[in-house]
């Protein structure tokens, strides 16, 4: 069995086992018995169960179709204000998720943090270089277009404010009784994004214009999925 092969039915046998399982609850003695291998041989392809998560999460995100056409467009102002409210969307809508997958893994994340930090780092490694060059791209092409001014020179750190700006926002609402109650919590995502927008360097009229096309798409969406 060649060396990709045996990796895909590693992963294959550990999706089974965190689905049944979590986290937590599995081990990689675990995974190795499901998967038919000795665990060395398992330590082999991934030296951690944070690893073998990590990786499996992004095989997910790799595999979203709605992150796949976000990714295929080109580079442009428009582009990147789609990326930003996905991604505060994304967050937001962790806390409505009624099997709270997602959110044990917010969970997950912040725990790791406290830790030693290698799921984290996996994961942000991962996240980095999956979104981060489109990002970058498109803002880019935002400053040449006069849609923006460049902030600092590093347009990845741009990135990852905006991530912790989100990360930050969800995980204060995550337990039962949030931590912190924003006012006019019904404009939150727009809010955010505003935020988020005008942090990385873009103008005023091209969030006016970009945004609210955007969310304008986004809530005809919702309702035709609602009709449908």
């Amino acid at each position: 069995m060649t060396s990709d092969l045996r990796r895909e039915l590693i992963l294959a046998a550990a999706k089974r086992c965190f689905a049944r399982h979590g986290f937590a609850g599995t081990t990689t003695k675990s995974v190795a018995a499901a998967a038919s291998i000795s665990e060395a041989l398992l330590f082999k392809h991934f030296p951690t169960k944070a690893a073998l998560y990590a990786e499996i999460l992004a095989e997910e995100c790799e595999a979203d179709p709605a992150l796949n056409e976000l990714l295929g467009l080109p580079p442009s102002t428009e582009t990147l204000v789609i990326l930003v409210r996905g991604m505060v969307a994304h967050f937001l809508d962790i806390l409505q998720a009624p099997d709270q997958e997602e959110a044990q893994r917010l969970r997950l994340m912040i725990t790791s943090h406290l830790d030693d930090g290698e799921f984290a780092r996996l994961l942000y490694q991962k996240i980095g270089e999956l979104i981060g060059p489109a990002f970058a791209a498109s803002l880019e092409q935002a400053v040449a277009d006069g849609d923006a001014v460049r902030v600092g020179r590093e347009p990845l750190n741009l990135f990852w404010f905006a991530h912790h700006t989100v990360l930050m926002a969800a995980l204060s609402r995550l337990p039962a009784v949030p931590c912190l109650s924003y006012a006019n919590a019904g404009d939150l995502e727009r809010q955010l994004c505003e935020f988020i927008l005008r942090g990385i360097g873009l103008n005023e009229k091209a969030i006016a214009s970009y945004l609210d096309r955007e969310l304008s798409l986004n809530l005809v969406r919702a309702e035709t999925a609602e009709s449908a």
